[in-house]
C-alpha cells in the first residue's frame, strides 16, 4: 500500500459534499449502530483476523517511506479522538510535508476496544499515502463500549504492530517507524493467548507479560502512548505510573484532545531530527494553531528538552526468561 498522495481538494470537496447532505463523517459506525448489537463487526480493511502484514513499502513515488501509525481508544468518551483526528487531516499534512517533517509518509489508523466484552476489540488498517487514509479513518467502528475495568486491550493492538508490520524503513534503513496510542487507561494485566486466537488468528501457546510485548515492539517502533484530556482518568497516578514504567518519556499528557494532530506531527519532526520544539511550535502559529501551541509545547517539554533521537534501546530481557516468548 501507500501509494498515491495527498490532496487538500480532494479532502475538503468530500467533506463538504457529505456535510451538505448530512452524511456522517464515520458513516460506518451508522451503519453498525443501526443493527443489532450481535452483528457488530470490523470493516473487512480493517479486520486483524488472519492477517499476515500490513506493510509500508518505498515506491518510485515515495522512495523514503516513513511508516506513521495512530491507533484509538474507541471506547467511551474517546471514540470522539479519531473525529477530531479526521477533521484536521489536512493540517496533519501540511506540517508533516509542506513544512518538511517527513518527505514520504505513509499514515495507518486503526480503534483499541476490549477483548473481554467488546464485539470489535482491534482494528487495524493499511499504510496509506494519499486520500485513502482519510477514508480509512472514517470506517473504524467507533464501538463505545469498554470493560468499565480501567484497562483495554492496548497490549494485544501491541502485538500485531510487532509481529505483523513489515515496513521498507527498517527492513532497508534500519530506521524505526512511529507508533501513536492514544487512550485514556491501562493495559490488560497480560497479552492473553485466547484473545491472540481469537481476534489476530495466532498460535500463541500462552499469556504473556505486558512487558515483553512492548520489549518485541520497540524494536522496530518509536513507540508513545497519548493520554487526552478527555476522561477522569487524565489525572490517575496510576495511568501515568504505568505507561512512565513501560515508555518513559514517551508517555504524552495532551491537555486538549483538539491538539492530536499538531502533537502528532510536531514529534514525528522532532524524532526526524528535522526541527526542534522551539521551532515546531513556530510552525504551529504560523499555520493558525497558536492555542495549541501551548498544549503541544507542554505535552513534548520532557522530549524537547532532551533533544535526542527518539529510537530507543530495547528493554532488558529479564534474566529468568520465564515471560519472554518468541512470538513465532
Amino acid at each position: 500500500m501507500g501509494y498515491g498522495k495527498w490532496d487538500d481538494d480532494t479532502y475538503t470537496a468530500a467533506k463538504t459534499f457529505r456535510a451538505a447532505r448530512g452524511v456522517d463523517d464515520f458513516g460506518y459506525t451508522s451503519a453498525m449502530y443501526a443493527q443489532p448489537r450481535d452483528q457488530w463487526k470490523a470493516d473487512p480493511t480493517l479486520d486483524p483476523l488472519g492477517v499476515t502484514v500490513r506493510e509500508c513499502r518505498d515506491s518510485a513515488g515515495h522512495p523514503e517511506s516513513l511508516p506513521i501509525a495512530v491507533l484509538f481508544d474507541v471506547t467511551g468518551s474517546m471514540g470522539a479522538v479519531p473525529r477530531i483526528m479526521q477533521n484536521k487531516l489536512g493540517k496533519l499534512h501540511g506540517l508533516l510535508q509542506r513544512k518538511g517533517y517527513a518527505d514520504d509518509p505513509q499514515i495507518l489508523f486503526g480503534g483499541i476496544g476490549d477483548a473481554d466484552s467488546d464485539r470489535v476489540p482491534l482494528q487495524v488498517g493499511q499504510f496509506e499515502s494519499g486520500n485513502a487514509m482519510d477514508e480509512q479513518l472514517r470506517t473504524i467502528f467507533l464501538e463505545g463500549n469498554g470493560g468499565g475495568q480501567k484497562s483495554e486491550s492496548y497490549e494485544l493492538a501491541a502485538y500485531f504492530m510487532a509481529r505483523h508490520t513489515a515496513t521498507d524503513a527498517w527492513d532497508k534503513r534500519g530506521h524505526k517507524g512511529y507508533l501513536f496510542i492514544i487512550g485514556d487507561e491501562l493495559n490488560k494485566a497480560r497479552l492473553s493467548a485466547r484473545h491472540v486466537r481469537t481476534v489476530i488468528g495466532d498460535d500463541l501457546d500462552r499469556d504473556v507479560t505486558v512487558e515483553s510485548v512492548y520489549r518485541e515492539l520497540e524494536r522496530r517502533w518509536n513507540v508513545y502512548f497519548v493520554l487526552p484530556n478527555q476522561s477522569a482518568y487524565y489525572h490517575d497516578p496510576e495511568i501515568a505510573e504505568h505507561w512512565q514504567r513501560l515508555l518513559g518519556e514517551r508517555f504524552l499528557k495532551l491537555d486538549d484532545p483538539g491538539a492530536v494532530c499538531e502533537l502528532i506531527a510536531l514529534t514525528v519532526g522532532m524524532g526526524e531530527d528535522r526541527i526542534d520544539l522551539g521551532e515546531g511550535l513556530a510552525d504551529l502559529r504560523d499555520v493558525g494553531s497558536a492555542a495549541e501551541a501551548d498544549t503541544v509545547g507542554h505535552a513534548l517539554a520532557a522530549l524537547g528538552a532532551a533533544r535526542a533521537p527518539v529510537a530507543v534501546s530495547p528493554l532488558p530481557i529479564d534474566p529468568a526468561g520465564s515471560d519472554d516468548v518468541s512470538f513465532t
